[in-house]
């Protein structure tokens, strides 16, 4: 295994969804008409929602984020794909995969996070109607928001610099269309017990905790509203 090791990774080859040449012209129309849908959609929300007064509310703060997370998240992954089915090139950088797969993470946690305050926004808006604003108020909203963003960049640096310190072996080629954290593990050849320690942590405690607060806030709205 030593044998096959490399001291310095340049590039990758990401293998996309389909080799045959005959679904490339169709998956870079399909993905692109849904990248555009899903790019002009949301940016549609977020002009809305700046532009009405009326729309200044917490609920729509959060939902305003929500959608530029949204942008964030399909731009990471789906432009470098249709790029790379243009080309006929399949090739990412080492640097780029890392940006990637960091950037992918970010703001995939981060809309977890989004859904779960957005979950708890609307309990207080239906169970506590005549403390909504006092609770919801803007600098509560600030620290949430925040708090999203500041634990979505954590666990994206953190996975990110554990993939630094992996070497990997000649065979680099990636099993789908953006760098998957996952993908990127299986490829090395040194020790991954820490990164797979980090993902199965991460992924219980960022899976489980939202999860439980969105089940708890709807559920507690219902049991409300019956």
């Amino acid at each position: 295994m030593e044998g096959r090791n490399q001291t310095r990774v340049t590039e990758f080859i990401l293998l996309g969804l389909s080799h045959e040449g005959d679904l490339q012209s169709l998956l870079f129309w399909v993905f692109l008409s849904m990248y555009l849908v899903t790019f002009t959609g949301n940016l549609l929300m977020i002009l809305a929602i700046i532009t009405d007064s009326r729309l200044h509310t917490p609920m729509y703060f959060f939902l305003s984020n929500l959608c530029f997370s949204d942008i964030c998240f399909t731009s990471t992954t789906v432009p470098k794909m249709l790029l790379n089915i243009q080309t006929q090139s399949k090739v990412i950088s080492y640097k780029s995969c890392l940006s990637q797969m960091y950037f992918f993470m970010l703001f995939g946690v981060l809309d977890t996070f989004l859904l779960t305050v957005m979950a708890y926004d609307r309990f207080v808006a239906i169970c506590h109607p005549l403390h909504y604003m006092v609770i919801m108020n803007p600098k509560f909203c600030g620290i949430l928001l925040l708090g999203s963003w500041v634990l979505s960049i954590f666990n994206s640096l953190l996975h990110d610099l554990l993939i630094l310190r992996l070497s990997f072996c000649t065979d680099l080629e990636i099993l789908h269309f953006f760098c998957e954290l996952n993908q990127m593990i299986q490829l090395a050849c040194s020790d991954t017990f820490l990164n797979d320690l980090a993902v199965y942590l991460a992924g219980g405690l960022l899976g489980v905790v939202p999860l439980t607060g969105i089940l708890s806030s709807y559920s507690r709205i219902v049991t409300s509203i019956l």
